[in-house]
């Protein structure tokens, strides 16, 4: 997302050489949007696969219509749109079927059944192998997958945003996987993000966890990742993607997050958090910190 919006510039030449280097060292899934940038992201990604479409699993979600401005958004789930919009998704990413098809958000314009009927006409069609939901309760869950199998949940989920917890029980139950975005919740665990220095396209600078009061108390948290990750003497993304990854046990789904980056040298350190295992004492220290956050996860309705 963030190589074609909502995080300031990007370069389109420094994201192609990004995600060649991913799939070099090994990253084999690779996740998008039709909204990322209204397009752009699906467009710059199929660029950044060409030849090497076997080597990855593509997923890419819909039902954010931004046609109308962002302050008009509307989330969509009638079947005319899903068709059209696996079928546009597919032009721009330039293959022949997409491994994993969300729906971006639940519908407001349609009920969860018909929206899911018209993904498994998808699958049914060849265009879809698996679908997934993202941000969805579960009660909604359930009804969708009576319609048809869902794979994948995708939930922001972090050391500072746990709430898909409350999801994880039904997710168990029918054997559904969380694929947890922002996961280095969107830099801040890192403390490398200083609101001040923010771009002004950067939605970050109206987030409210990142301004103001709820910004200056939320650094307690962000100091405490970086000081177990200097007593592991590993990087504080690092923890913070380990911490994500070693509740998979403790929820009783597979999870498997995908962190953001533009750059090669940010990727290289996420890949090398696979190997980093934290122990008690650094579980006991961070298990906590959700309770401490100050400030929601959006300036506003946004859906990202």
């Amino acid at each position: 997302m963030g190589m074609s919006e909502y995080y300031g510039a990007s370069d389109w030449d420094t994201s192609i050489a990004t995600l060649r280097h991913a799939l070099d060292i090994g990253v084999t899934l690779f996740d998008t949007a039709d909204q990322y940038g209204a397009g752009h992201n699906e467009v710059l990604l199929g660029r950044g696969i060409v030849g090497r479409r076997d080597d990855v699993q593509i997923a890419t979600k819909f039902g954010i219509d931004r046609s109308g401005g962002d302050e008009n958004r509307v989330h969509r789930g009638d079947p005319p749109y899903v068709k059209r919009s696996c079928d546009a998704s597919l032009l721009r990413l330039g293959v022949d079927h997409i491994d994993l098809y969300y729906l971006h958000r639940p519908p407001d314009n349609a009920l969860i059944e018909d929206t899911v009927g018209a993904m498994a006409e998808l699958v049914k069609d060849g265009k879809v192998r698996y679908l997934g939901l993202s941000e969805v309760s579960g009660e909604l869950l359930r009804r969708a997958h009576a319609v048809h199998p869902i794979a994948a949940v995708q939930s922001e989920y972090s050391l500072w945003t746990r709430e898909v917890e409350e999801v994880t029980p039904v997710m168990a139950e029918l054997g559904i996987g969380l694929v947890p975005y922002a996961p280095l919740g969107r830099g801040f665990l890192t403390g490398a993000v200083q609101t001040a220095t923010l771009d002004a396209n950067d939605f970050r600078a109206r987030n409210p966890r990142f301004t103001g009061d709820a910004g200056q108390q939320n650094q307690a948290i962000a100091d405490t990742v970086r000081a177990v990750a200097d007593r592991l003497g590993v990087l504080p993304a690092q923890v913070a993607l380990a911490w994500v990854s070693a509740q998979s046990e403790r929820l009783g789904v597979p999870v498997v997050p995908i962190p953001g980056t533009r750059h090669a040298s940010r990727l290289e350190e996420n890949v090398a958090a696979l190997d980093v295992v934290l122990d008690d004492d650094a579980l006991a220290e961070l298990q906590p910190l959700s309770d401490l956050v100050q400030g929601g996860r959006y300036p506003d309705r946004g859906a990202r």
